[in-house]
């Protein structure tokens, strides 16, 4: 496991699915854990959860799409626990299953705001703060429809492109300052998204492992456990990469 010792870590996204698992993963590596999210009920869960197991975490209620609220999560994770050296910006929405055509201009910005200009300005806050430290890790929750053109989703399909394009960006920008900036890029994942998406659509589960190489669905876990290793010195040299974690979907 890596080692995160010491380390505080601020993750989106974190009331279910793989924002939990990776919150619970960060703390088990050591770190303290700021938890943020617009469903509360689930994130107070999940920082309770990080606290029985016998680590430290807050629950801050954000809405990424707004500015002044993520810049005040980065400030009361800092305020709290002193700084913020591991960010796992993972808030997202699946919206509409339309065709280009298809997609109300409705959803195509409600998609954007939250996974595309919501990771931008979680990025923007938080590495501000890892400049004046000197140095930070940053994982944005991109997907492997940001790889392909896969699915008949064209806002999702485009906010997940470019939050690889904003990973890139960033890990080059701010290499020198010692912020490493990547992203993970999950196949379809047992999460409560992925069960509203099999539950509209029955037979989409069979399609879909039928499509990985694996036959299954992937974990919240198995994601977590990238993203730590991400944020971890094990991963020193590494940054700018958009890394599937998809039971080698994309390699096909």
């Amino acid at each position: 496991m890596a080692d995160l010792e010491g380390k505080v870590a601020l993750v989106t996204g974190g009331s279910s699915g793989i924002g939990r698992s990776t919150a619970l993963a960060f703390a088990r590596a050591g770190a303290k854990v700021a938890v943020a999210d617009v469903a509360v009920e689930g994130g107070e869960e999940t920082a309770r959860m990080i606290r029985e197991i016998g680590g430290e975490a807050i629950f801050v209620l954000t809405d990424v799409t707004q500015s002044h609220q993520v810049e005040a999560l980065v400030r009361k994770t800092v305020d709290t626990y002193g700084r913020l050296d591991c960010a796992f910006n993972n808030a997202g929405i699946e919206g509409a299953v339309t065709s280009t055509t298809q997609c109300s201009e409705e959803n195509w910005h409600r998609v954007m705001a939250i996974n595309l200009t919501g990771v931008w300005l979680c990025m923007k806050h938080e590495i501000v703060q890892m400049q004046k430290q000197g140095g930070g890790a940053i994982v944005n929750t991109s997907s492997i429809s940001g790889l392909t053109g896969l699915g008949s989703n064209p806002a999702y399909v485009s906010s997940k492109h470019g939050v690889i394009g904003l990973t890139r960006l960033a890990a080059v920008e701010y290499a020198k300052q010692g912020i490493r900036v990547n992203a993970v890029c999950p196949a379809a994942i047992a999460t409560p998204m992925v069960k509203g998406l099999v539950d509209a659509h029955p037979d989409m589960e069979q399609f879909v492992t039928g499509m990985q190489p694996m036959g299954r669905l992937g974990t919240p876990e198995e994601v977590a456990q990238v993203v730590v290793w991400l944020c971890s010195d094990s991963a020193s040299f590494v940054t700018g990469q958009a890394l599937p974690v998809d039971g080698g979907m994309v390699a096909q």
